[in-house]
């Protein structure tokens, strides 16, 4: 009875050993996660999420600005092609209603 008794203590304190290792390890190894992901996001070259709202607010204004320039170009275009049909049209016009120069015969 004794020697099983014993056994048993021996088992336990093997245990109690391997899991005290186990959880060594275990720590061991999240503190090197941890440093990898630090590294791995400080090498990443990421921007802070106020720089980034930022830069957003700067593209949007920036697209509504080109919106509104395109269409003032659109309505310019529109103004210059009525002006240039409306100058072929007097042009037209004009050369129609100018008689015709006779010819003398010498």
């Amino acid at each position: 009875m004794q020697s099983s008794n014993r056994f048993f203590d021996d088992l336990a304190k093997v245990a109690t050993g391997a899991v005290s290792t186990f959880t060594g390890a275990k720590s061991e190894l999240e503190t090197y996660v941890r440093q990898q992901l630090q590294r791995l996001l400080k090498d990443a070259d990421l921007i802070k999420r106020e720089e980034f709202e930022v830069i957003k607010s700067v593209a949007i204004k920036a697209r509504t600005e080109q919106e509104i320039l395109e269409e003032r170009i659109k309505n310019l275009e529109k103004k210059l092609n009525l002006t240039k049909k409306t100058v072929k049209t007097k042009r037209a016009k004009k050369t129609s209603t100018k008689k015709p120069l006779k010819k003398t015969s010498q």
